[in-house]
């Protein structure tokens, strides 16, 4: 070890503290890797893999990245699977030389990336969830607990080991925690899923030091007024808490309140029903051709979701889905209204991730800027909605937005315009804001136009109009008069303020106080004026920081006023409408469509989506319909329209009817049926036909002249002869003359 420089032995030391990760160690302004960190992140990002010196007689491997884009980087990196310390210079080398001239900059290692711990937005999809999660078991109880550090959202709910499976399905968390000992058939469906696993010790898991970690998270003595919560959920979140202190190296940050979910609250989806129906991922990968693709209109990214988080997880509350879908028609109903309410929200910034960042010191001026322009937005809105009779939702979400005015005002007066992006940039502050900036800011930018005012004020109160102030790299800056004025100046009361400094042929120099602090101030004038920058920012993130409570309040706010505005838009647009949704067994869907199929048909030509109704009524026995004929006929998107029917007016949706809106009816359950299961042999993928597949023509009997008509208008569905008062067996036509898939009904 003693042929080992000071510098590669600090990298040893801090890459022997992180084994499992790749070590981002700082070097002016790189990120520079060595070693094995280095063939590994050369081959990953494609960059050159060079060497500096020697290690045990070998050259040792070297690559590096501007620190300027290491976000970039940090993105691949992260998708390809690996973790990152980032190792940052803790003092400047000046500082280290004060030391000795051979001392090594401090540095150490001051976040971990990992896949659910991201928080820069050049990092993230900005309209999804980031959710890292923990998975506990507890003797014979187990927990999943999951949080966004992007945006404070903190959850839990007691899962079985067959739930598992499903609600990562829901979920999608990036990273999921596990405990080293866990049985590895428990950690399968993360695995299939592409979910990143993370192992921990059972220390994190410990349910006694957990509920320690939460009550010092939150700064309370108890955790009763969260709720109550068992053992394996205590051990779910507080593994939660552990981990993100190790990754965050002590600055948690900063989290909602957690919230107990009931897993008899939502609709039960399992994993193969979610992916086949592409509720939000489409079957050959991404957003694109999912039903979220098609119907989300929301303008701000805390909109978007929202969205994604009610769809994948529809609410079986009667209560709660009658307040959802109200929001949605009194949107419908006032079109002026609702486009008011998009266009100031498409001014609105991420107001939760703004927040996050600044809480893990992590944010920039923009951030606050963002804040800033969150707070108008808000009083915007509610300005808009003065007046207007609310539903009891938009009314709660409405109250929300106030109470931030000051703020507001106080981060209009400090910052500019348009600030730069990051707080080491300076300039953020706006002029007048600070006096002792200003003036800094004055001696760096005009040191010339300041030094020629001090000199015009001399000569005006010496009387001598020949007097220059002039510098020069031995003296700096220096008063200079003729030989003629000297004795005016070296004789009281004048000498008791120009200090005598030297005597030339012609010239006689002095120098004052004013001038020596004055010269001072200037040379250290960019520093100075940075210094203050950088106060400013902190007084202002504090006092950010003190309302994030409130901040987080308005920022949900907004998400709902934008999501109840994009569903106004939506059924506006699409011409769907309010379905009645109730307590029974009953499910009744008339002109039902397929909204995916519908846009790619509408996208290849124009063809029109011919509606289907479905009617599962059990009143006098099983609500069941066997569904047979040829393939390609369409039962899989008739089966995969009315499942979609089943959930979406759960999460506050309109359902796509066919006649107009005020003509359309649809019923369906809200409590009754806490499961949607959804088969089928393929595994088509709608939004990928290169022709229209005959699910776009009724599979039923019966067709209507005019799709204006209403339900109750409509000619009963009587040109096939009844077998029996319990069955009714039908063959209709499609537009093409081919016959439809065979239905019976029971």
């Amino acid at each position: 070890m003693s042929a080992v420089t000071p510098m590669m032995e600090q990298y040893l030391a801090i890459k022997a503290g992180h084994p499992d990760a790749l070590l981002f160690y700082r070097m002016g302004d790189f990120y520079e890797m060595f070693f094995d960190d280095a063939k590994a992140a050369a081959e990953a990002l494609d960059i050159a893999l060079t060497k500096r010196g020697k290690h045990a007689g070998d050259d040792i491997p070297m690559c590096g990245v501007p620190v300027h884009s290491a976000e970039g980087y940090l993105l691949t990196l992260i998708r390809k699977g690996f973790r990152v310390a980032v190792c940052e210079q803790m003092e400047n080398p000046a500082e280290a030389k004060k030391r000795g001239s051979k001392s090594v900059v401090k540095r150490e290692v001051v976040r971990l990336v990992t896949p659910g711990t991201l928080t820069e937005d050049a990092l993230l999809e900005a309209r999804r969830h980031n959710f890292l999660a923990a998975y506990a078991e507890v003797r014979d109880s187990a927990a999943l607990a999951w949080v966004d550090i992007s945006t404070g959202a903190f959850r839990v709910m007691p899962v079985g080991a067959a739930r598992l499976a499903p609600e990562l399905a829901r979920l999608a968390p990036s990273e999921l925690i596990v405990a080293e000992r866990l049985d590895p058939e428990r950690t399968a469906a993360a695995s299939e899923l592409g979910i990143a696993l993370t192992p921990l010790g059972a220390a994190s898991f410990d349910s006694t030091a957990a509920e320690k970690r939460l009550r010092a998270a939150f700064s309370v003595q108890t955790l009763d007024a969260f709720g109550s919560f068992g053992r394996a959920e205590l051990s779910a979140m507080g593994a939660l808490i552990d981990y993100l202190d190790t990754t965050q190296k002590g600055r948690l940050p900063l989290l909602q309140r957690p919230v107990r979910e009931d897993e008899a609250g939502a609709v039960q989806i399992d994993a193969a029903t979610r992916r086949n129906l592409e509720l939000t991922r489409a079957l050959a990968g991404g957003r694109e051709g999912s039903l979220l693709s098609v119907i989300d209109r929301t303008v701000t990214p805390a909109g978007a979701r929202l969205l994604e988080q009610r769809l994948s997880s529809p609410s079986r509350d009667l209560v709660i889905v009658q307040s959802r879908l109200a929001t949605v028609e009194f949107a419908l109903e006032t079109p002026r209204l609702c486009e008011d309410l998009r266009a100031a929200l498409r001014k609105t910034p991420d107001l939760d991730r703004a927040l996050s960042r600044l809480a893990l010191d992590r944010g920039g001026p923009r951030d606050l800027a963002a804040i800033r322009t969150g707070i108008a937005q808000a009083r915007t809105l509610s300005e808009l909605c003065a007046g207007s009779d609310l539903p009891e939702l938009l009314s709660t979400a409405r109250a929300n937005l106030g109470g931030l005015d000051d703020l507001g005002a106080l981060l209009e007066t400090a910052l500019i315009a348009d600030p730069p992006l990051q707080r080491r940039d300076g300039g953020f502050v706006a002029a007048g804001f600070d006096p002792d900036l200003d003036e800094a800011r004055l001696l760096r930018d005009e040191g010339r136009s300041v030094i020629a005012g001090l000199q015009k004020r001399y000569a005006e109160e010496t009387g001598i109009a020949s007097l220059k102030i002039r510098h020069n790299n031995v003296l700096g800056y220096f008063v200079e008069a003729t030989a003629t004025h000297a004795a005016k100046l070296m004789s009281a009361p004048l000498s008791e303020r120009f200090i005598h400094r030297q005597t030339t042929a012609n010239q006689v120099r002095f120098t004052t106080l004013e001038l020596g602090e004055m010269e001072t101030r200037i040379h250290n004038a960019g520093n100075r004026a940075l210094e203050i920058e950088t106060a400013i920012f902190a007084s202002l993130q504090e006092a950010v920081l003190q309302r994030a409570e409130t901040i987080g309040g308005a920022a949900a706010a907004l998400a709902e006023f934008d999501l109840a505005a994009a569903f106004g838009d939506l059924a506006r647009g699409e011409r769907w409408c309010r379905p009645v949704v109730d307590r029974s067994r009953a499910f009744a869907i008339i002109g039902g469509r397929h909204p995916v199929v519908e846009q790619a048909l509408r996208r290849r030509g124009g063809e029109a989506f011919i509606a289907n109704d479905c009617d599962l009524g059990a009143d006098d026995g099983a609500a069941i319909w066997l569904l047979t004929g040829p393939n390609m006929a369409g039962k899989s998107t008739f089966l995969r329209q009315n499942a979609l029917s089943r959930s979406w007016p759960r999460s506050a949706a309109s359902c796509p009817p066919n006649p107009p809106i005020s003509a359309w009816s649809a019923r369906c359950s809200a409590a009754s049926a806490p499961r949607t299961i959804w088969r089928a042999g393929a595994r088509p993928s709608w939004s990928r036909w290169s022709r229209p597949p005959r699910s776009s023509t009724r599979p039923m009997t019966g067709r209507w002249s005019s799709s204006t008509r209403s339900a109750a208008a409509r000619p009963p569905m009587t040109d096939s002869p009844s077998p029996g008062p319990r069955s009714n067996t039908c063959t209709g036509r499609t537009a093409a003359g081919r016959s439809s898939p065979r239905i019976t009904t029971n």
